[in-house]
């Protein structure tokens, strides 16, 4: 199995950027797509970001687009998510996932492995 640990998360002020990591370790050969989901106080999880290990191939949601970038660090392992211009619906509890070789990388069943989550909090 893959284990997936979030790190980087915190209280900042809108405007303002993070880094989030996701180290990955364990059986990860299984998979390519990793992938960023944010669940809002009260709200659905929901689809941020995804890159695929392979190629690096970038994708994500309409409301990151521009502002969130999504890298893989393939010898360490890692994957991180910049979030620049943060806005106080970007708060939310971040988990990174480790999906399949194939399929649609914006669905939460697509990821096989979670992360246990880092909260992100944006104040205004």
């Amino acid at each position: 199995q893959a284990q997936l640990v979030e790190s980087g998360g915190g209280l900042v002020q809108a405007g303002g950027s993070l880094r989030l990591s996701c180290a990955a370790s364990g059986r990860t050969s299984n998979t390519n797509y990793m992938g960023w989901f944010r669940q809002p106080p009260g709200k659905e999880r929901e689809f941020v970001a995804a890159v695929t290990w392979s190629s690096g191939s970038t994708y994500y949601a309409d409301s990151v687009k521009g502002r969130f970038t999504i890298s893989r660090d393939n010898a360490n392992n890692t994957v991180y998510l910049q979030m620049n211009s943060l806005k106080s619906e970007d708060t939310a509890v971040y988990s990174c996932a480790a999906g399949r070789l194939f399929g649609d990388y914006r669905k939460g069943a697509f990821y096989d492995y979670w992360g246990r989550g880092t909260q992100v909090t944006v104040s205004s």
